[in-house]
């Protein structure tokens, strides 16, 4: 239980740096993410199911899936340790929350939006630590 929270906090300190697409705040800062929306259970040897659930700002963010997409690619690259990653949106918080996580968590979908160049940029300045 103890190392559990301990990675939470781990993976709470990578993402809440995330900066939003549009505004100047971070993720942690509009309350996108927040230390309980991070649930960390072990799953295996030195293996963690990683679950965030963020909240968009409105109910009708069209940002939800670029953040969604931030958050998957600052920890895929960021996280110390062997994990499974889901990303959801919490529950009732935005009116496309099922396509959004159907999104966010297929490795194919994800893949191909990083082939964008523009998208890639944006997540690029999204997840890049302020010197």
């Amino acid at each position: 239980r103890a190392m559990e929270h301990d990675r939470a906090i781990e993976v709470y300190d990578i993402i809440r740096t995330i900066r939003d697409p549009e505004k100047p705040n971070t993720l942690e800062e509009l309350e996108v993410v927040t230390e309980n929306c991070v649930e960390v259970q072990e799953i295996g040897e030195d293996e963690y199911l990683v679950v965030i659930r963020f909240t968009p700002t409105v109910p009708h963010c069209s940002l939800a899936t670029l953040i969604g997409l931030c958050l998957r690619i600052k920890l895929q690259r960021c996280l110390p340790f062997r994990h499974k990653l889901e990303i959801y949106i919490s529950e009732g918080t935005h009116s496309t929350e099922e396509d959004i996580n159907k999104q966010i968590n297929d490795k194919e979908r994800v893949a191909a939006a990083m082939e964008n160049p523009n998208l890639r940029e944006i997540v690029e300045q999204c997840v890049t630590e302020p010197d």
